[in-house]
């Protein structure tokens, strides 16, 4: 297991009832509550603010990547996530696959540029040889 050269930001939240509860986050920023997936209510689940994460911190890497490569990234650059819950034996896992769009990018900048912020995105490091991860160019 690698460990931090250095600590650049903690998150720091306190979560009560669990898939039935609420998490809410140290500095006020976030408040959220936790409705079971599938199940009626309002509130979203781990597996939702998972996605929005990986999402959220893949695009951050393409931009960190894209200023080393020297490309401009598309102004309207997503990643569409899906995280996936189910059985693997007697536990429960998560698979996750990542849609990466760069409209108007040319695939042969922008395949590079993918693969290379699947390495240094933090939840790719992290997930890698842990789940299944697909990331696919759209």
């Amino acid at each position: 297991m690698a460990s931090l050269d250095k600590v650049l930001y903690t998150a720091r939240t306190h979560t009560t009832g669990g898939r039935d509860g609420a998490s809410k986050s140290d500095d006020g920023r976030l408040a959220v509550t936790h409705t079971p997936p599938g199940a009626p209510g309002t509130g979203t689940n781990p597996e939702q603010l998972f996605a929005a994460g990986y999402s959220a911190c893949f695009i951050g890497a393409i931009k960190a990547v894209a200023g080393k490569m020297k490309l401009t990234v598309p102004a309207d650059v997503a990643v569409d996530a899906e995280v996936d819950l189910g059985p693997v034996g007697q536990a429960y896992g998560i698979a996750a696959r990542l849609t990466v769009h760069l409209p108007g990018m040319d695939r042969a900048q922008a395949q590079p540029l993918v693969d290379a912020a699947h390495q240094v995105c933090p939840y790719s490091n992290a997930t890698r040889g842990n789940i299944d991860v697909t990331i696919t160019l759209a």
